[in-house]
């Protein structure tokens, strides 16, 4: 399967890891046509759900650090898979891929989960795994540890994709790549003055990785043709909405990116889906954790964009 760069620079593809979790997932069964979201009232007793037909609006989970904020994103991402609907989140802290595996009555929280969730009115759940789809990001850093390259070598790898960067080369393919790789090797006399040193050993051991990857099909993860939005909008055997989980706690340490990474998907939603009423229920559902980094040091042109992708899309 294909993915394209964001920006021009980085790839986007599927991840090819799965470290291991901790976190547990109760899938919601609850009532067709509901997400339930939390108890309410003063004790927190009157279980409060949201109905599919309200959920094509825009919305914000807000309160104090430790409040609860990313449980809640958990529990809402979980229940519109359960009723049907894709769901597409970004996990800045690293702790929402634990829902592709099912919690266990044996684990030790088991009874303060059962307490809590009985003082919430929380009772129609059972432990299950959500299906979920893991996307990255894949830049300078992920493509060196992808090849087991060296210290020297992965900085060889970040003058190449600055070079990219700075003279707006587009890096489309594994084939765009090498090719870079062989033009900076030619020009490295020129280039070492700029950007340090860089070694022919450095340059003919990163392409023989490449090409060994490319041989076992690995470039089927890069290139064109763009990312296909029916990747993202899929369901599992149970008619359950796949979880699309972009690993972000290494990209939110650039804002910028990450910014750019969201508003090409959006984009791209906004662009590729048609236009339709009020719908029955969300075509799919977008969350995006630690929203803030949209906007921390982001160019204003990239804030309107942002404003008006955000105003206009009801997904």
């Amino acid at each position: 399967m294909n993915h394209p760069s964001t920006g021009k620079i980085e790839f986007l593809c599927k991840a090819v890891k799965l470290r291991r979790v901790y976190k547990i997932a109760i899938n919601w069964v609850g009532i067709m046509g509901q997400v339930y979201i939390g108890g309410g009232g003063v004790d927190q007793t009157d279980p409060q759900a949201l109905r599919l037909e309200y959920a094509n609006r825009h919305g914000l989970i807000t309160g104090a650090t430790g409040t609860g904020k990313t449980v809640t994103l958990q529990i809402m991402a979980e229940g519109f898979a359960a009723q049907g609907v894709p769901v597409f989140l970004s996990d800045v802290k690293g702790d929402l891929s634990g829902m592709m595996q099912a919690g266990s009555p044996e684990f030790k929280l088991h009874d303060a989960f059962r307490s809590r969730a009985n003082k919430i009115g929380f009772t129609d759940y059972a432990y299950a795994p959500c299906s979920v789809s893991l996307w990255d990001v894949l830049g300078p850093l992920l493509i060196s540890r992808l090849l087991g390259l060296s210290e020297a070598q992965e900085g060889v790898m970040n003058i190449v994709f600055r070079i990219a960067d700075e003279q707006g080369m587009l890096l489309l393919d594994l084939k765009d790549l090498r090719a870079l790789l062989t033009d900076v090797a030619a020009r490295r006399a020129e280039l070492t003055i700029a950007y340090g040193a860089v070694s022919p050993q450095s340059i003919g051991a990163i392409q023989r990785r490449l090409l060994t990857l490319e041989t076992q099909g690995g470039d089927a993860f890069f290139g064109e043709p763009a990312l296909d939005l029916n990747d993202l909008i899929r369901h599992d055997a149970r008619g359950h909405g796949v979880v699309n989980i972009l690993k972000s706690d290494v990209l939110a340490q650039r804002p910028q990116l990450y910014a750019t990474v969201m508003l090409w998907l959006l984009s791209e939603l906004f662009e590729n889906l048609p236009e339709v009423g009020d719908l029955d229920r969300p075509k799919m559902v977008f969350f995006f954790d630690e929203a803030h980094l949209l906007f921390e040091d982001a160019p204003k042109a990239l804030v309107d964009r942002i404003e008006m992708v955000a105003r206009l899309t009801t997904i």
